[in-house]
């Protein structure tokens, strides 16, 4: 199934794509694409899409996942995006936040921050958390795992590198983590360790790279984080993203208001943003 929330932010409704790419209404079903109902997808599985109602019009399309607890981020998790950032692969996963206040729609503006001057692009396979985890083994991992979404880890380097402490606040600016466009449950994607990944910038491409050179794969990165703190229904882990980023590019290259950014994944679906300054 491919899950949805549409309509005005803050005011989403939950939904699903059908067959044939028409927008169907589950409010008669579940009150959000959010929290428990995660854990237990088999009743929406039966539905026949056909006889949900159809959402007339284009409405907005909101994150795909609502209510979520924590937004997780690994760095450094591509081989070849670890070259051209001139670091080493870690030994273990890097790990660092992104505040749920930068979660918005995967159409919704990306908003420069006031003097902002290095805010750049990361296309990342988003995992969906569905069961509880804690303690859980690699070998079992995926059974909490609900499902995959495109995210943009849009990032402000200066305030990442240049400001000193902690990632977080280059990362979790307003707008700075759109997901979506829907939640592909975890069945419908047959192998999540070699999904095409791609951004374009303005329509030149920046990044054209593959799930494949993730270094620490899906399973483990699940069981691994469920050691430190328990996983929740929603939670969203970011899981890296390969290189062609603009703090590679020699000299850098970083977005601007009027810049668009379109980014997709092989059956996940694409994204698109406009650059906007913040007021």
């Amino acid at each position: 199934m491919k899950l949805v929330r549409y309509g005005a932010r803050g005011a989403e409704k939950p939904g699903l794509i059908d067959a044939n790419g028409a927008l169907r209404d589950l409010s008669a079903h579940v009150p959000d694409i959010a929290g428990e109902m995660l854990a237990d997808l088999s009743a929406l599985k039966k539905l026949d899409p056909a006889s949900l109602p159809l959402v007339a019009g284009d409405p907005r399309l909101g994150a795909c996942v609502g209510q979520t607890g924590k937004f997780i981020c690994i760095g450094l998790n591509y081989s070849d995006h670890a070259a051209e950032s001139g670091m080493a692969v870690p030994p273990e996963p890097v790990i660092f936040a992104k505040y749920t206040s930068a979660i918005c729609g995967p159409d919704d503006p990306i908003l420069i921050p006031r003097g902002s001057e290095k805010t750049d692009w990361e296309v990342e396979l988003a995992v969906v958390i569905g069961k509880r985890a804690k303690y859980v083994s690699e070998a079992d991992a995926m059974e909490h795992v609900a499902g995959y979404c495109v995210c943009n880890d849009v990032s402000e380097r200066a305030y990442q590198i240049e400001r000193s402490g902690q990632w977080s606040k280059g990362k979790s600016s307003d707008n700075f983590g759109p997901i979506g466009p829907w939640l592909v449950t975890r069945d419908e994607v047959k192998d999540h360790d070699n999904l095409h990944m791609w951004l374009k910038v303005n329509g030149e491409t920046m990044q054209d790279g593959s799930s494949s050179t993730m270094v620490y794969k899906i399973p483990f990165l699940v069981s691994y984080l469920s050691q430190f703190f328990t996983l929740h229904p929603g939670d969203v882990i970011s899981t890296g993203t390969p290189p062609g980023v603009g703090l590679g590019m020699k000299p850098p290259r970083y977005l601007k208001a009027g810049d668009v950014v379109e980014l997709g994944i092989e059956g996940l679906g694409t994204q698109r943003q406009v650059c906007e300054d913040d007021a």
